[in-house]
């Protein structure tokens, strides 16, 4: 029994994503800036797709919709499209759990002279709004806080944080891959000036991702050349990927509440079903929560004992995929820096685990795979009973 939990990290491309990049790349492969009929009929995909995905987010206008390689290069974008401007240092706010497509060039960024405010989080993962509004600065020129995160499932309050954000004058960016495709998104609701978006993790192609910015703000670009996308990021798009992530831009937001209220079901289901297992604490807040996304830490004896990434071994020998922390950090063993800013000693911060749910996800897995992993821990106590 082959059981996929690991949706968060990637999702599997959808037939009709598949389907539309075969035939796009077959019939349109020509060069959208050419001004002949072959590239008037690839920039019209193009404009397209774009028009789908800024729908996604219920963008107002669809130039809004730069393409980039993936989430990553939109964070990226997003950072030193903005810290680029200026010619000296000034001072950025982000939060104790970003992903690393922020936290790491922000570093870089702090190595450069920027100031930086990291928000502390409570032990469910949530940012305090009046600890933004506090940290703001008479030089504080943009703040990046994530949606959702990746590896505890938290969703945090974007449209108030937002909202002190532009009280304040100060720029505002999410990285919302997680939520994308799974809650609905409204950039003019949420107030925001810039979201990440990222297409494998919404059913699309991989290598393909969007930075939504708001009419009149302005970006300096990462890539110069032929001054495609709006001249914001240059190189010649490519067509069929971008097509691709139109397409399942449109089928995430056809099915988006009838899929939300399944997975929140198959979620809580998990929860329960692993609720009376002494070797695990849910991590992340329940309430405010990614629907798809179930997390916890090991408790001691077996945290210190046992890794996040033992677990997932163990549970890959069974034919069952789960996540241990970032799939970015999945190489690293090393506790993890989103569970040791909640709060978990090293120990537990390197006994993470993650359960994220998709499409093809059934009550039957979710039973299966509780009492699979109940079965591993129990072998791992007896292990450690018997070593003693």
């Amino acid at each position: 029994m082959q059981i996929y939990l690991d949706y968060s990290a990637t999702t599997p491309q959808r037939w009709e994503v598949t389907e539309n990049i075969q035939q796009v790349a077959a019939s349109q492969w020509g060069n959208a800036s050419s001004l002949h009929a072959w590239g008037e009929r690839s920039a019209l995909f193009l404009e397209e797709a774009r028009f789908k995905v800024a729908r996604l987010i219920h963008a107002a206008a669809p130039d809004t919709i730069t393409f980039t390689s993936g989430g990553t290069e939109a964070d990226n974008l997003a950072l030193f499209g903005i810290t680029r401007q200026y010619c000296q240092p000034q001072h950025l706010i982000i939060s104790r759990v970003e992903h690393a497509a922020i936290a790491e060039p922000v570093n870089f960024l702090e190595q450069q002279g920027w100031q930086i405010t990291r928000l502390g989080v409570n032990c469910q993962g949530r940012v305090n709004p009046e600890e933004l509004q506090a940290s703001i600065r008479s030089n504080t020129v943009l703040i990046s806080i994530i949606y959702g995160q990746s590896e505890v499932g938290t969703l945090q309050p974007i449209e108030k944080l937002a909202r002190i954000a532009r009280d304040r004058g100060v720029l505002f960016h999410t990285d919302a891959v997680q939520v994308a495709g799974r809650l609905p998104l409204d950039v003019e609701q949420l107030g925001v000036d810039l979201l990440s978006l990222s297409s494998h993790k919404l059913y699309g192609p991989q290598g393909m991702g969007a930075l939504y910015v708001r009419q009149g703000v302005k970006l300096l670009p990462l890539l110069m050349g032929g001054g495609q996308e709006g001249g914001v990021r240059s190189g010649t798009q490519a067509i069929a990927l971008i097509s691709g992530f139109g397409v399942a831009a449109e089928l995430a937001l056809q099915d988006l509440e009838i899929e939300r209220s399944r997975l929140r079901e198959l979620r809580d289901r998990l929860f329960d079903r692993l609720a009376d297992c002494p070797y695990l604490i849910p991590t992340g807040d329940r309430l405010h929560r990614l629907p798809h996304h179930v997390s916890f830490c090991l408790t001691p004896p077996l945290a210190g004992e046992v890794t996040g990434k033992a677990i997932v071994r163990q549970m890959n020998l069974a034919g069952i995929a789960i996540g241990a922390g970032s799939a970015c950090h999945s190489g690293k063993l090393s506790p993890s820096p989103i569970l040791q800013a909640m709060g978990y000693d090293d120990a537990m911060a390197l006994a993470g685990i993650r359960f994220s749910l998709g499409k093809d996800t059934t009550p039957e897995d979710i039973d299966w795979t509780a009492m699979v992993l109940k079965q591993v821990l129990g072998r791992f106590m007896a292990k450690m009973t018997v070593l003693k």
